[in-house]
């Protein structure tokens, strides 16, 4: 048998051997003969066939009918009407008459990627009712098989404009994205309620949008507008400065002039809500004078503060030119001991004004809404902004010290308990907002998340050390933040930069090896830079007490942080929220689908476990917990034995040090 088989392999193989194993059969053996040959059929009868599969012929690479940007004049001026009165149903209705040179395809888009969102945000499942006419003639139209935000029309000859009808249906309910309009306010974006035509720059597109607000509201925007009773005319502009221009408009609504050049214009769900008192006004004014100091230059010509103190309406942080959308919880005015939390996003967004929107990564900047936007450099964009974030908050008062102090240390000890920095670099975490979308993740530890905000924070508070000491103490990252940003003053357009650029401006201040110092923090795995807290005089420990910081945002999100003890945070019904890669609680077995019941017997209360988890400093026994998943209930046993542990920043000597002065204001 084995030399019918040599050479032989597949298809082959078999047929050689059904066709030569009768020979070799003894002629004196006629039944073994006959039972061979019938199982040899049989075999044959049963194995699949080897024959080729059916499979399309390779095609070639899909056609677009899109055509791409060009940075030409559009032709004509396209006239956008908003009625944004049906405040109950959160539904926008909108016109636009779009001018047409000529007759032929026209691509009308909806924006897709959206500054400041770093991904594909725009919400075209939210566009409804879409009607298309040239005069008296409604036109077909056919959405692109590939881009679903592009929607093509044939326009007819001798057409001289379009006009295009839809509603926006903004979210009535959380699980259909943020809620924009309330019974009191509202929060008008319009890529929410425009088209725009395919072909051109969006900065070569003119717009000029009117809005139709309820009676006795006040609307706010970066953009100028006139007042017409509940009508606003809004300044003629290009569609990028549009698309950059939201609205705050409100029933309840007031305005504090903080310099000749800013305004903060505040809507709330009740009037008392606008009681700020002189001193916190103070602290904003404060807030754009440190900003002007240490930048310098100033990239508007007015900007607007868009503020909404509100729990109805969902909340927001998002950076414009020439304004910021901000939403924040009750009491930021009348409980402003209390609202530590929020006290730190208005110095960030205003921030972004001078770094992310005048100063933009090469790779982020495109040429209109619906080329995709590259996010190498969010830890410059997202990073130094969340630095000067604190740091502004502590020079301008909005955050005092201590508390400024206590958000660097969650900063560095959430970043020192990411054991997902052994594999995954920070720069490729600035693909998360693309990858994940912002949804929630199950081992956020592990798999990182959004690093590129608090762990960039801490490669510039390491690099502020390093200027500090190599220039003795006469310069500092503030001289970075002056050479980088503070251009040419009112420019409200965009200069981009690259990693040279950094690298450049940085040895400009103080020469160094900056480019091996940045690939190794930013470009490679690291471990969470502390390096910026100690060489400017302070240290990482873990107290038994949770800072103020940490407890103002356990309230607010009503949670209790076990992070750095048991490795998890819960809510208050004691469902799990976050589980930390190889803690205590990963290796007992919990995840985010488990809700602790009870703690020793006892219902779950986080006062419960915090004693019990001091209980078991003292003893052997390890913390039992009853907990759930889904309907399956178990018993585990956490052996942590180290207790409550909570950072803080704790100051080495007593002499002022580089972090006192970074801290200083100006």
């Amino acid at each position: 048998m084995n030399r019918l088989w040599r050479g032989h392999t597949g298809r082959s193989a078999r047929r050689h051997l059904s066709n030569d194993l009768s020979l070799s059969l003894p002629k004196a053996c006629p039944l073994i003969r006959t039972l061979g040959l019938a199982a040899l059929l049989l075999a044959s009868t049963t194995l699949p066939a080897q024959v080729r599969n059916s499979a399309p012929a390779a095609t070639a690479p899909i056609p677009t009918e899109i055509p791409d940007a060009r940075d030409i004049d559009y032709p004509g001026v396209i006239q956008l009407d908003v009625d944004a009165t049906n405040v109950e149903q959160g539904i926008y209705q909108v016109r636009e008459v779009i001018p047409v040179a000529a007759a032929g395809r026209l691509t009308l888009l909806m924006p897709e990627w959206l500054p400041g969102k770093h991904g594909p945000r725009g919400e075209i499942e939210k566009l409804a009712g879409l009607k298309i006419t040239a005069g008296t003639r409604t036109l077909a139209w056919r959405r692109d098989p590939v881009d679903v935000y592009a929607f093509h029309v044939d326009v007819p000859a001798g057409t001289k404009s379009i006009t295009a009808e839809f509603q926006f249906l903004s979210a009535t309910a959380g699980n259909q994205g943020r809620i924009s309009v309330a019974p009191n306010m509202l929060n008008l974006q319009f890529e929410q309620v425009s088209l725009y035509p395919a072909g051109y720059y969006t900065r070569r597109i003119p717009i000029q949008a009117n809005v139709k607000y309820p009676a006795g509201w006040t609307a706010a925007s970066g953009l100028p507008a006139r007042a017409n009773g509940a009508t606003y005319a809004y300044q003629r502009t290009s569609y990028e400065t549009l698309i950059d221009s939201p609205v705050f408009a409100g029933r309840y609504f007031k305005r504090w002039e903080l310099s000749p050049r800013v305004g903060l214009n505040v809507v709330a769900d009740k009037p008392e809500e606008l009681a700020a008192t002189p001193e916190a006004i103070d602290k904003h004014k404060a807030l754009v004078d440190q900003s002007v100091k240490l930048f310098g230059a100033q990239h508007y010509d007015k900007y607007e503060f868009l503020l909404a103190i509100t729990d109805e309406m969902g909340g927001i942080g998002l950076e414009h030119h020439r304004s910021s959308e901000n939403g924040v919880d009750p009491g930021y005015f009348t409980d402003w001991k209390n609202a530590v939390g929020d006290r730190d996003l208005l110095p960030h967004e205003f921030t972004h004004s001078w770094n992310g929107k005048f100063r933009r990564g090469a790779d982020l900047w495109t040429p209109d809404f619906r080329t995709p936007m590259r996010n190498s450099m969010l830890w410059v964009y997202e990073g130094q902004t969340q630095f000067w974030g604190v740091i502004l908050g502590a020079r301008s008062g909005m955050l005092s010290k201590q508390e400024a102090l206590d958000n660097l240390a969650i900063f560095a000890a959430g970043q020192a308990n990411t054991p997902g920095t052994t594999w995954r670099a920070l720069v490729d975490t600035t693909n998360d907002p693309i990858i994940s979308a912002r949804r929630p993740k199950g081992w956020l530890s592990w798999q990182r998340n959004e690093d590129y905000y608090v762990g960039g924070a801490l490669v510039w508070l390491e690099a502020d050390s390093i200027i500090r000491a190599r220039s003795n103490g006469t310069k500092s990252i503030d001289d970075f933040a002056r050479a980088f940003f503070g251009l040419t003053d009112g420019d409200y357009g965009e200069v981009t930069y690259t990693l040279d650029d950094i690298v450049r401006t940085l040895n400009g201040v103080v020469p160094y090896d900056w480019a091996t110092f940045l690939n190794d923090r930013v470009y490679k795995p690291h471990p969470a830079p502390l390096a910026g807290l100690t060489n400017n005089g302070y240290k990482l420990v873990y107290t038994e007490e949770p800072n103020d910081v940490l407890k103002s945002g356990e309230k607010s999100s009503k949670t209790a942080s076990f992070a750095w003890s048991l490795g998890l945070t819960l809510a208050s019904d004691g469902a799990v929220r976050s589980v930390i890669w190889d803690s205590p609680a990963f290796n007992a077995g919990l995840d985010v689908a488990t809700t602790v019941v009870a703690v020793e017997g006892q219902g779950y209360s986080a006062d419960a476990l915090k004693a019990a988890v001091t209980a078991a400093k003292t003893r052997k026994e390890p913390i039992k917990l009853l907990v759930k998943n889904g309907t399956r209930f178990r018993e585990v046993a956490l052996d942590y034995h180290g207790g409550l542990r909570y950072p803080r920043l704790e100051k080495v000597g007593t002499a002022d040090n580089g972090l006192d002065r970074l801290l200083s204001a100006k």
